[in-house]
């Protein structure tokens, strides 16, 4: 591996790391040589990725998280640079979705998607920022963002408005922590098919429409995001800061 994006000695943080894309990117980043932290609210997804990764001769550990309780994202970071003696990375990979129209939302449903999506990568950036700037240490926060913050579709009201929040607050933590040389970039999946999506994907008309609109005319797969992941994890990306990475077979190219 090129020395570039040798990860070696670094630690992360990977929210949502016990399935889906947060699983393919812990995966990727201990490919690379980070020690990494897996969070997630499912004891038995989160301790079989831990399990995985070592079983390659990775480092991995895993810690229980709750992102919707008041204090669970301050908690799962202070524990996480406890438990690798210092944090470096943060991926912000945990999700929810819920889909219906906006007129049918409940404002409780609203609140939850913002939660995770919005308050938790608040909480998270801004707790691993202070930690990061304590050290005088340089440091890598990863937003996986949405094409919903580039396009409109039609259902998934809260999950947009949430996804184009958070790439509002990407660019205004980049700005802010750039002198610090803590970067702080976003990656936009295309359509993957995982567990938020496996509803989708259950339609075949909404499915065949998916298809037709990807150039690449197949689905992701998790480990497309391994590459991004770690270019943004590593000191190739030392001058990248604010930016968006689209990793969707040229969906929002066309």
């Amino acid at each position: 591996m090129s020395q570039m994006f040798d990860l070696s000695g670094r630690t992360a943080l990977v929210t949502g790391g016990g399935r889906g894309l947060g699983k393919a990117m812990a995966h990727a980043l201990a490919g690379a040589g980070a020690r990494v932290a897996i969070a997630g609210r499912n004891a038995e997804e989160r301790e079989s990725a831990v399990a995985e990764i070592t079983a390659l001769g990775g480092e991995a550990i895993a810690l229980a998280a709750d992102l919707l309780e008041p204090q669970g994202p301050e908690r799962l970071v202070d524990e996480a640079d406890t438990a690798l003696g210092g944090l470096d990375i943060l991926i912000h990979a945990a999700g929810h979705q819920i889909r219906k129209p906006l007129v049918e939302l409940a404002a409780e449903e609203w609140d939850q998607i913002a939660a995770i999506h919005s308050r938790a990568a608040f909480l998270l950036a801004r707790e691993t920022v202070l930690r990061l700037r304590a050290r005088n240490a340089p440091g890598r926060i990863i937003f996986i963002g949405s094409l919903n913050s580039h396009i409109g579709i039609a259902n998934v009201g809260a999950y947009a408005s949430a996804k184009s929040g958070l790439a509002g607050l990407a660019r205004v933590l980049s700005a802010e922590n750039a002198a610090h040389a803590i970067t702080v970039n976003t990656i936009i999946p295309g359509y993957f098919h995982t567990a938020l999506t496996s509803d989708l994907f259950a339609d075949p008309e909404r499915h065949a429409w998916v298809m037709s609109r990807i150039p690449m005319k197949r689905l992701g797969r998790p480990e497309d995001l391994g590459g991004a992941a770690v270019f943004l994890a590593s000191s190739a990306s030392d001058y990248v800061t604010g930016a968006e990475i689209r990793v969707d077979g040229g969906w929002l190219a066309t």
